[in-house]
């Protein structure tokens, strides 16, 4: 059935400028699809559309989380003051190492979800572990919870624990297995190829994972250009290769078919010519720049060059899960940026919604817009806290962003569904 739900409705086009509409409509049909939107519901097809009237709220695109790891939930908030490297050798590899028992992960996964769920995430690329088995039990929570998600089982066979040590063959086989149960067409939750990163995978486990990546062409995700030790560990394992970037691209994991890399903080010269050609998505995540002592992301250059961007987390690289909040980060972030470097305007509050909704949601389909064609991904927003003056539509949007929480989310829908929230353990 078609619905039409009336609010104050904010999204972006273009990355210049919001559409604002006060008290305006948003038609969907009952595949969840936007039919039109417009400040009159008589000039949308909406015969027999039920009208939902959210009143004075805000209706805006849902939030894309890029890059996130699920399995390091437990350790937001910790060792926050550790470098890239160290931090994985000493806190992250321990945790994900304890996801070979699935009760224990389904407990923390189910608490990942909720909190998704609570900061009206509806789509994300996933990092799982190793373990095929907990990787399984993380996409059916994500299909039982009704929320988007490319979900990754980690590959990587050097350069880590033995725990989370796996060779090639049983690494693919658990990827079939994946494959096989999940790789349906339209699917809101589906795999992804997802080689952890250069230096934790072999030659013989990269091409592997791009020859899997071409046969059902499915996306990859990994890691690039981040830290300035880990480039130069790159250059010593792949001696061949004439970038990070193009470690990547030798085994068919750059591009060849849709791929996001997250970091990019050092990224520049060859390695994004290559990105352009090829197509890559960044994914910037501003709190592990600062976290990790990693470096800032150019993200205005990336702009300037055509690449596309998204936003995510990292927990636990990142510390928050509130996409909302990383909006805020980005701007701070290019703010640093513009300190540095006055050629390079900071990122503008358009700009940055743009790349967390529209540009970010083009890696699942048409996904963060209300124009007709996209999927309605969209939370309610109750900002009548926030709003105790004579605020302008765009201005109540800002202070949700800088200073709201899940409070004010009222109604979270994915792919024209309304979301429940997920069960959570006591």
């Amino acid at each position: 059935m078609k619905k039409a739900y009336k609010a104050h409705i904010l999204y972006t086009k273009e990355q210049s400028h919001f559409e604002v509409l006060e008290n305006g409509y948003v038609v969907v049909d009952a595949d969840g699809r936007v039919i039109g939107v417009a400040a009159d519901l008589a000039s949308i097809d909406s015969e027999d559309a039920e009208v939902v009237d959210f009143g004075n709220r805000l209706l805006i695109p849902a939030m894309n989380d890029m890059h996130v790891h699920a399995p390091q939930v437990r350790n937001q908030g910790v060792a926050m003051d550790l470098e890239l490297l160290p931090w994985l050798q000493n806190y992250t590899f321990p945790e994900e190492s304890k996801y070979a028992d699935a009760h224990y992960a389904e407990s923390m996964y189910r608490r990942f979800l909720h909190t998704q769920w609570l900061f009206g995430t509806m789509r994300s690329c996933v990092f799982g572990t190793v373990h095929t088995e907990s990787t399984r039990l993380l996409m059916k929570l994500y299909q039982e919870a009704g929320m988007g998600a490319l979900v990754g089982k980690v590959a990587m066979n050097r350069n880590c624990p033995d725990a989370l040590c796996e060779d090639v063959e049983p690494a693919i086989e658990g990827y079939e297995r994946l494959i096989a149960e999940f790789n349906q067409p339209n699917a809101l939750v589906r795999p992804i190829i997802t080689p952890r990163f250069v230096p934790s995978c072999t030659p013989e486990l990269l091409k592997a994972c791009g020859d899997l990546a071409n046969k059902y062409q499915l996306p990859v995700q990994s890691h690039l250009s981040e830290n300035i030790s880990e480039i130069a560990w790159v250059a010593e394992l792949e001696p061949e290769s004439m970038s990070y970037g193009d470690a990547y691209n030798r085994y068919g994991l750059f591009g060849q078919v849709p791929t996001i890399m997250a970091h990019c903080v050092w990224t520049d010269g060859d390695e994004l010519e290559l990105m352009k050609r090829n197509g890559v998505m960044v994914a910037h995540c501003p709190t592990s720049n600062f976290n990790i002592a990693s470096g800032m992301a150019p993200i205005r250059t990336f702009l300037e060059e055509g690449l596309r961007v998204g936003l995510g987390s990292d927990i636990s690289g990142g510390h928050d899960l509130n996409m909302f909040r990383m909006l805020v980060y980005a701007i701070q972030v290019s703010k640093m940026h513009y300190q540095q470097n006055h050629n390079k305007k900071f990122l503008t509050l358009p700009e940055i919604f743009w790349i967390a909704t529209k540009s970010a949601g083009s890696f699942f389909g048409k996904v963060g817009s209300f124009e007709p064609g996209y999927e309605f991904d969209a939370l309610v927003i109750n900002d009548s806290v926030l709003n105790f003056d004579n605020y302008s539509l765009l201005e109540r949007l800002e202070r949700f962003i800088y200073l709201g929480d899940d409070r004010q989310i009222e109604y979270r829908f994915c792919r024209g569904k309304e979301i429940a929230e997920p069960q959570v353990p006591s």
